[in-house]
Parts: structure tokens; sequence; C-alpha cells
């Protein structure tokens, strides 16, 4: 792997963020708005202990090249704290090179430090290519069924 440098997202970094969080929208077919994009990142970066924390990577020309997003929650069945990353990208010309794989265990660093017990998290059905990552860093498979109500 390239090496990179994973650090938690400040407001100096939303320049770069931005176009790694409209590829991630974009490959899920979403089309948030910018303004909306940089709230939710804005958000993170005010009360990180409360809500949680997005990661961004930067090769060793300084490019930002992926990002997590971990939200902070608990689980009834675990009866503890767990994070969820909600998102995890890497741009198309920096993949291949186990970029995700230090991206994952960064939020699983940062889930550790915050006292909680598990991290999860979802990708597509036909997102193989995640779940081949997913599955080489040691992730278990659930057999959960998802739903949701707009509000």
């Amino acid at each position: 792997m390239e090496t990179a440098a994973i650090s938690s997202v400040q407001e100096s970094d939303l320049a770069d963020l931005l176009p790694l969080m409209r590829g991630y929208c974009d490959f899920y077919g979403v089309s948030p708005s910018d303004e909306s994009l940089l709230e939710l990142s804005r958000s993170l970066i005010a009360d990180p202990e409360r809500d949680g924390i997005q990661l961004i990577a930067r090769d060793d020309r300084g490019d930002a090249v992926g990002f997590a997003t971990v939200f902070w929650s608990w689980s009834t069945l675990q009866a503890a704290r767990i994070g969820v990353m909600n998102d995890l990208f890497v741009a198309p010309e920096a993949r291949g090179g186990g970029l995700a794989d230090a991206l994952i265990e960064a939020c699983r660093e940062r889930c550790r430090a915050h006292g909680a017990r598990q991290l999860g998290w979802q990708t597509a059905l036909d997102n193989h290519r995640a779940q081949t990552v997913y599955e080489r860093v040691g992730a278990r498979r659930s057999q959960w069924v998802d739903y949701s109500l707009d509000v």
C-alpha cells in the first residue's frame, strides 16, 4: 500500500473532502446538495464525542484519496455503545492498495478510544468489491433485512 496519512476531518479539510463525498454519493446514485454534505461534516467536527467522526486519508503527496464516517450509537443487544461506519470511500485511482483496510482499522481504533464495543456497517448487495474488502479484514456478514421510512 502506498503510504497514507489518516486523520480526523477539520474545517481546513472540507474543500478536499467534498469531492470524495460527492463521488460516494454518485456511486450510490443520490445527490444531496454540497451545502448539506458540508453541514453534516461541520456537525461532526463540532461535536465528535456525541455525534461521530469523519476521517480523511491523504496520499504521500497530500492529496485526499479516501474518507470514512462513523456515527456513535447504542446497541441493546450488545448492551454497549457501538460505532456505525456509515460511509467508506476510496477514490478510484487509489483503490487496490489497501487504503480501505487502513480506513477500517482507523475507524476501529477510534471506536475503541470512544468506548464502543463494535463497529458495524452496511453495503449494497451488488457491491461485491467492497464485500471482498470487508471479508478480507475479518468482518462477519449479518443476515438482517433493512427497512426505512421517510419522515
